[in-house]
């Protein structure tokens, strides 16, 4: 990446190129709304998200450092540089800027490729992490930038970005350089808070990589329980979002028992066989629960249901119901 100086002399030097070689059809079709969307105000502007200027350091740490101090987190782009910034490619990989949220006990979700949904975060009051080309494909100067504010009236969107804290860029060209980025936006969020726009599956994947992250962390005592708090919460916010779903069910289940919360464990099974009824593994883990509590007869009925039922751990059902009927027979 250059310099955020050098970056938007590229930009304002490429404008000309740019224009008229790459469709803009979000912009388009959002600018050509005859009527107002009460829905989506034609202005939002988060004032209040801190401004770094990219003097010193790369735009990376200093967008990140916005986005998680917008989070509630006390950081600065010094103590980002040493996470993010990669010398040797005088700049930041995407990579490394959704790792970094995670030490700080954050989520990063990489969002939809979509602009409306973009703008409707930010009136939300959650500023978004982008990526841009300010350059063409086969020249790019990639840069990080975060929106903070939008006005449909002017056809333009808001940034931090570069030495300029409100930086206002044409809608249209903010597409044509965020796609050349390939629609790369990131919502970083405490856990418990979901993006307004997503999937089942795009969260579930944030929540095991957070999940996964945090184990992995040498914390103290004090904050590896805050830690582990912060992933149930993730977790338990999901299954409110998605009851049905065997994925999240699970997830909040297995974290449950490995904090050792048999109660919840049980109740989270318990959820996901209510609507998946033939879910052989979830049959087994609560199976194990209700053995550690006690509760024998229970055990063996879902242990030998998970037998019947079989599939790619019918070795482990097998193992787990062994256990019960021993246990039984004590």
């Amino acid at each position: 990446m250059q310099p955020a100086s050098f970056q938007h002399l590229t930009l304002a030097f490429l404008f000309l190129l740019m224009t008229g070689c790459a469709a803009a059809p979000q912009s388009a079709a959002l600018l050509q709304q005859t009527s107002p969307r009460a829905d989506l105000p034609a202005t939002a502007l988060l004032d209040s998200v801190p401004f770094y200027p990219q003097e010193d350091y790369q735009c990376g740490p200093a967008a990140l450092a916005t986005v998680l101090q917008a989070s509630r987190v006390s950081v600065t782009p010094d103590a980002l540089v040493s996470q993010v910034y990669v010398p040797a490619r005088q700049g930041s990989l995407q990579i490394e800027m959704l790792a970094a949220p995670r030490r700080y006990g954050r989520v990063p979700h990489v969002l939809p490729p979509d602009l409306e949904g973009v703008l409707r975060e930010v009136q939300s009051d959650r500023p978004v992490l982008v990526m841009q080309n300010l350059g063409l494909d086969w020249y790019p100067q990639w840069h990080y930038a975060v929106v903070v504010g939008y006005d449909l009236n002017a056809g333009e969107v808001i940034l931090r970005s570069g030495l300029i804290r409100d930086y206002r860029l044409a809608l249209s060209v903010f597409e044509r350089t965020w796609q050349r980025a390939g629609h790369w936006a990131v919502l970083v969020l405490p856990p418990g808070e979901l993006p307004l726009q997503t999937s089942e599956t795009a969260y579930f994947d944030a929540v095991t990589t957070f999940a996964s992250a945090q184990s992995t962390a040498r914390l103290s005592d004090v904050a590896s329980a805050e830690q582990a708090a912060g992933v149930g919460e993730a977790w338990r916010a999901g299954v409110q979002r998605w009851p049905e779903s065997e994925m999240l069910g699970m997830g909040y289940g297995n974290h449950a028992y490995g904090q050792g919360a048999l109660t919840l464990a049980a109740e989270a099974y318990q959820q996901v066989l209510a609507a998946h009824p033939d879910y052989a593994a979830a049959h087994n883990n609560l199976a194990q629960v209700l053995l550690e509590q006690g509760h024998f007869e229970e055990a063996e009925t879902h242990a030998r249901r998970a037998v019947e039922l079989g599939g790619e751990f019918a070795e482990t059902y097998r193992s787990t119901l062994q256990k019960v009927v021993v246990a039984r027979a004590r």
